[in-house]
């Protein structure tokens, strides 16, 4: 019986030899191969950012252009298709700090996309709105720019509000709203509207240098949320295909909601459908 034991014993130590033997070979066998990885999805973060400039070339350049349709600035889709963009400027601090809700009710309703130009001061004071705005996919959130200014290299005025003074403003006036919109969305705009819609040609050679268009409008549409619902109306009804209307969404107690609401209804038994400005070749 004991030289039986002995023998079990001798085998249980034969064969654990042998395993540690055969997981040394293959550990000798993938020495030099490149381990095995699970493929890991990272997704690029800001992937759409922002270009870097030098602003110091702009230093010294005189504009020869100043207003709402200089060089450079787009005012309308190149589309042959009988659509129209509509665009709502959200301008913040002095110069409307409201919310419209009847008017992007009405948008939600009818299932009316838009696009949203919204400035960094109505972002501050309205940021569970903005990011309730910014997550439906009606909408397409832009650059209205930070303090809501005029975009100059000298300083040029519009409507009585001071303009940037140098290109280090005007950059500025830009990425600072930029960097709040991104920080909120995890997406940078590609678009731009400064305050008042005025700019200088170097301004908006900077904006451009900056990796973003500079877009106005061929139809105003509610003149800075000053016309009566019949007037907006009125205006809007002139638009042509590829048209983009200015309009704003900060004046609760404007004409705007209604005179949208007519002259939309109109439009589409005209025949026309509304884009957001996402993707769209413009002139």
């Amino acid at each position: 019986m004991k030289w039986f034991q002995i023998f079990l014993l001798f085998a249980v130590i034969c064969l654990q030899a042998c395993a540690t033997q055969d997981e040394n070979e293959e550990s000798i066998e993938n020495i030099g191969e490149e381990p095995v990885i699970e493929e890991e999805v990272v997704e690029e973060e800001f992937a759409d950012s922002e270009k870097e400039i030098d602003i110091s070339v702009y230093q010294g350049r005189d504009p020869i252009q100043w207003g709402e349709n200089v060089e450079g600035v787009k005012t309308r889709i190149d589309t042959d298709e009988n659509v129209i963009a509509l665009t709502f400027d959200a301008c913040g601090g002095p110069y409307g700090n409201g919310y419209d809700e009847a008017l992007i009710d009405f948008l939600r309703e009818k299932e009316i996309p838009a696009t949203l130009f919204i400035n960094e001061r109505w972002i501050l004071e309205h940021e569970a709105l903005f990011l309730e705005l910014a997550q439906d996919p009606l909408f397409q959130i832009e650059n209205h720019g930070t303090a809501h200014v005029p975009l100059s290299v000298t300083g040029n005025s519009a409507w009585g509000i001071q303009g940037t003074n140098s290109p280090e403003e005007v950059e500025k006036e830009v990425i600072g709203n930029q960097e709040t919109i991104r920080e909120r969305t995890g997406q940078a705009p590609t678009l731009f509207r400064s305050g008042t819609a005025f700019y200088d040609d170097v301004a908006v050679e900077i904006v451009n240098d900056l990796g973003l268009q500079v877009v106005n409008f061929d139809i105003l549409g509610d003149a800075g949320a000053t016309f009566t619902a019949g007037e907006v109306h009125q205006a809007m009804m002139k638009a042509t295909s590829g048209s983009i209307v200015l309009l704003h969404m900060n004046q609760p107690n404007s004409g705007t909601a209604e005179g949208v609401r007519l002259a939309v209804l109109d439009l589409q038994e005209q025949g026309y459908e509304f884009v957001t400005l996402a993707d769209a070749t413009l002139k």
